[in-house]
């Protein structure tokens, strides 16, 4: 049986390789985000109530929401656990114990293989792909609202902002460079059906991705990721962010030499969970908002 929105909240980790990472990249998404975890915790963040009884209520209401298979909630969950599964393959529990050592590099460079461009471009896509499905869930929205989720974008805060200038960060710079969002679309601009179809993330998400087919489907893909092209380049340009700039953040417990990137990218894919950890709060983010507001 699949944990309970409670128990996915309550055993979110505290420290680790993915909340150090989180914290490092604070500057690229200043204050918006702390690490709340609890369900209780987070009832008393989201509402500032501090009555043991509404609490309790909150959080029943919140859990009967969540359970409620016509919402969307489970589905968003489960959009952010997979998307993020799919890279969190080479020895992450061994790796995240180390943050409080220094990671050399040089041991792990044999173990480690950088994504092609094109691997990478279509995880960079898929993330927003599921950002945008994983926001019409919550919001019992159609799945394929592309002007609702660019709006929205205007008032992302919190978890929800993080997880963006991460996925900008780690996803975007790190591997792909300073002009990842060009690349990105000229990548997609000259992927098939077919090529999509043999990425492991897309084939474990495709059912959940509007379109009728692969060639649908790429297709929603590509006006997704051109519809927050221009949001994200203006994240890039407000905080001035860099690839190099997101590699003097995380010196603090990686050594990193600078023609190794693409191998920092690789890294952070294999012991990171950035997706589901924000993605867990977001969701309960919402539910709490939705109880608190139904009682």
């Amino acid at each position: 049986m699949s944990k309970s929105i409670i128990e996915l909240v309550n055993e979110l980790p505290t420290s680790g390789m993915t909340v150090s990472v989180l914290q490092a990249l604070d500057f690229a998404a200043p204050g918006q985000w702390k690490n709340v975890v609890g369900f209780e915790n987070m009832v008393r963040e989201v509402t500032r109530e501090n009555d043991p009884a509404l609490i309790r209520q909150i959080s029943d209401r919140a859990l009967w929401l969540y359970n409620d298979k016509s919402q969307g909630y489970q589905r968003a969950i489960c959009l952010f656990q997979t998307v993020d599964s799919t890279d969190f393959v080479l020895g992450a529990a061994a790796l995240a114990n180390k943050v409080s050592e220094k990671i050399s590099f040089l041991g792990f460079l044999n173990q480690l293989t950088p994504k092609a461009d094109t691997a990478q471009t279509i995880d960079l896509c898929l993330k927003v792909v599921v950002e945008l499905v994983a926001f019409c869930q919550v919001n019992g929205i159609p799945g394929d609202s592309i002007r609702d989720f660019v709006r929205s974008l205007a008032d992302y805060s919190s978890e929800s902002m993080m997880r963006m200038a991460a996925l900008i960060c780690i996803d975007g710079l790190l591997p792909l460079g300073p002009d990842f969002l060009q690349w990105a679309q000229s990548t997609l601009a000259g992927l098939t059906p077919s090529r999509l179809e043999q990425n492991p993330t897309f084939q474990k998400i495709n059912n959940l991705i509007p379109g009728n087919n692969s060639a649908g489907k790429l297709n929603f893909i590509g006006e997704s990721f051109n519809s927050v092209k221009g949001w994200m380049g203006g994240i890039v340009a407000a905080r001035g962010l860099t690839p190099q700039k997101v590699a003097n953040h995380l010196q603090g417990f990686i050594e990193i030499a600078d023609d190794k990137l693409d191998y920092v990218a690789a890294l952070l894919d294999t012991t990171t969970n950035y997706y589901e950890h924000t993605g867990i709060q977001t969701v309960a983010r919402r539910l709490i908002e939705r109880a608190a507001a139904e009682i």
